[in-house]
């Protein structure tokens, strides 16, 4: 079945990096797949929540959004449904895999993210964009002299995968979501997994189609932590 864009079952829509991509925050970056573009900023707190008080531990939280028309329909810009929260928590989550908060210090990382345009995958592309904006960050940091060094465990990057008309395909656009019989976005940190959510949404898969999805996920998601690194090594 040929895709709508062209792609074959297996390719990623092309994703761009650009980093420093607003003044403030000490990490920024637009990243765009495809039709999606979300802005992944990263803030530094010299301060950490309550109950890390006194244990020299840092952390890395998220908050996620979409502007009021990065979809069809305007949104309304201060509701925050338990779709949101869900992604919020997985973005967080996710990206806490990638640091060792016992070198971070008594400082906290806080990751927004703002979907300016929606085209699906924005839950996958908000971790890979907030990967680069993290590492700027704790490059600050380090600059800064607050850590001695970038405290990484690995990349973390994030894809989509579905069965669209029995077929696996790699990193659905909107309208493959919303007619796919399997939905899933894989997490990852280098080869192993981080997360792996998925819905029969309107059949259900056996082992076959898991593995097969699980194969296009590992596949997708070493081309983008290849893009991201190639972004980061760049001045």
């Amino acid at each position: 079945m040929p895709r709508t864009d062209g792609r074959a079952n297996d390719e990623l829509r092309p994703i761009e990096f650009v980093r420093n991509f607003l003044k403030h925050p000490e990490g920024s970056v637009l990243i765009s797949t495809g039709e999606t573009k979300i802005i992944c900023t990263a803030s530094v707190e010299e301060t950490v929540p309550g109950w890390l008080n006194g244990k020299n531990k840092g952390w890395v939280t998220a908050e996620y959004g979409m502007l009021p028309r990065s979809t069809d329909d305007r949104m309304n810009r201060y509701k925050v449904s338990g779709r949101t929260q869900e992604i919020q928590r997985l973005i967080g989550r996710s990206l806490r895999t990638a640091v060792d908060m016992n070198r971070m210090g008594e400082n906290t990382i806080r990751i927004d993210c703002d979907v300016i345009q929606a085209d699906g995958g924005t839950r996958t592309a908000a971790i890979t964009g907030a990967y680069i904006a993290l590492c700027d960050a704790l490059d600050y940091m380090v600059d800064m002299d607050l850590i001695p060094e970038r405290p990484m465990l690995g990349n973390v990057a994030a894809v989509s995968v579905g069965l669209v008309s029995k077929e696996p395909l790699l990193d659905l656009c909107y309208i493959e979501d919303t007619t796919a019989d399997v939905d899933m976005n894989i997490v990852m940190r280098d080869d192993k997994f981080v997360e792996v959510q998925g819905t029969a949404e309107g059949a259900t898969f056996g082992r076959t189609a898991l593995n097969e999805m699980l194969n296009l996920a590992m596949k997708g998601i070493t081309n983008i932590i290849e893009a991201q690194n190639k972004t980061l090594s760049m001045k």
